[in-house]
């Protein structure tokens, strides 16, 4: 081999070296997202079913349901468009109560419930999430009719 062709040869693996790094993390990024969901576009069907994704929107009054014999709790999510059942198992946030707004983080199951891993409650009264503010605003756009 002589030292032009050792040098295309070099070329060559390192490009191969950063096509195959830059793919790699490519990959390992995609897999990490985690994209929002208002309960809308939950009941819309699309949210990923078998994929990690954060819901957002109000806890209905009168639909939290704590188990007496373990921490799972049970409650309904809405952006006054559409209705998410949640479950979420451990202990919720402080600030977490009805009325508030929420997002939670995990999969839906095969029955159409939202299985939450973590759940995430507003810090103030004047605080909401910016997720959770834009899904209510284009919920109550579409229902005045101003998409």
């Amino acid at each position: 081999m002589n030292k032009r062709s050792k040098r295309k040869m070099l070329v060559v693996l390192v490009l191969f070296g950063v096509t195959v790094a830059t793919v790699l993390g490519l990959t390992a990024f995609q897999e990490n997202l985690l994209y929002f969901y208002s309960p809308a576009d939950v009941k819309a069907g699309k949210a990923p079913q078998n994929r990690s994704f954060r819901v957002g929107g109000l806890v209905i009054a009168g639909s939290v349901d704590r188990s007496p014999d373990s921490l799972t709790v049970k409650f309904d999510l809405t952006d006054n468009t559409a209705t998410v059942p949640v479950t979420y198992t451990g202990i919720l946030p402080d600030l977490f109560r009805e009325g508030q707004g929420i997002v939670a983080m995990g999969k839906m199951d095969d029955n159409g419930v939202f299985v939450a891993e973590e759940v995430l409650a507003k810090h103030d009264e004047n605080y909401m999430p910016p997720e959770v503010a834009d899904a209510l605003k284009a919920s109550e756009d579409a229902r005045r009719g101003n998409i």
